[in-house]
């Protein structure tokens, strides 16, 4: 111990802008980044990666490791994601789930609580940092807007179980910036590349972390007659929508057969368009 540190008070602030050094994000396809491809490659980034980006640039020894998979329900998560997540020894944890089920016809928001606090208990036992996800206020998409009370509803029940165990809330619900189509994909369902950046920033300022990240504008809307939008319409129905229900009938997912991007704590780099995303991952650590 220097000079220095033997006469830091206990109050002085850490030299470092974050404590963390060891960060595992679990989830479904919103934190596996579907939306967001990262340009000649099969991966995609999303705000999980950008988080770790900006916390990589602060720490020489930063680690960062990502299970989640698309399609998931809260019951797959917390089964397949909570114990390897712990296995990693992580100091910071976000977790979102129950997206997918609370969009489902007759989903018990008060049923997807339970399943959520039991895996907050475990992943909060070790000592790390937890951050929880609110819901998007869907009022301003028609397609989910008949869902928006089962949201409200899910939203309270994370909060008061953040307030338990002292999580950090990333509070979607709140973020009104991507309450705007411009920031969704062509499935209206996941951010595109501006939405998983809003979300990141987002997420960096729950963490009180400093950061570079400026606000993306968005194309202007393109104007559309009446027929225009009904076709446009009509083939988000046939490419999105028929498929999703028909894996709903065959009790499919769309994360079948798929793997965690990033299933081991690595360092973080930032992933070249058109480089194999594995080049980018670093050494096992």
């Amino acid at each position: 111990m220097s000079d220095t540190d033997e006469h830091r008070a206990p109050f002085v602030a850490n030299a470092q802008p974050h404590p963390w050094r060891r960060y595992v994000a679990i989830g479904d396809s919103f934190t596996e980044g579907i939306g967001d491809p990262i340009e000649g490659t099969s991966d995609h980034r999303g705000w999980a990666d950008r988080v770790a980006e900006v916390l990589a640039r602060s720490v020489d020894d930063f680690a960062y490791a990502n299970l989640a998979v698309r399609g998931k329900l809260i019951g797959q998560i917390v089964a397949d994601q909570v114990e390897p997540a712990l296995a990693l020894q992580p100091d910071l944890i976000t977790f979102s789930a129950g997206g997918n089920d609370v969009i489902r016809p007759g989903a018990d928001p008060d049923a997807v609580a339970q399943l959520f606090e039991d895996a907050v208990v475990r992943l909060s036992s070790g000592g790390a940092t937890v951050v929880v996800f609110t819901g998007i206020d869907t009022n301003f998409t028609p397609v989910f807007r008949g869902i928006r009370g089962r949201v409200a509803i899910y939203n309270e029940n994370i909060r008061a179980i953040a307030e338990r165990y002292d999580c950090i809330v990333a509070d979607q619900w709140a973020l009104k910036e991507v309450q705007d189509m411009r920031f969704f994909d062509d499935d209206r369902l996941h951010y595109n590349a501006l939405g998983h950046h809003e979300v990141a920033r987002m997420v960096l300022r729950a963490l009180n972390v400093p950061n570079d990240l400026q606000p993306m504008q968005p194309d202007p809307l393109p104007g559309r007659t009446w027929r225009e939008a009904r076709a446009v319409d009509l083939v988000w129905a046939r490419e999105y929508l028929v498929p999703w229900v028909l894996r709903r009938v065959r009790h499919q997912s769309s994360g079948d057969q798929i793997t965690a991007k990033r299933p081991e704590a690595l360092p973080f780099t930032t992933p070249t368009p058109g480089k194999d995303a594995s080049d980018s991952r670093g050494d096992n650590v």
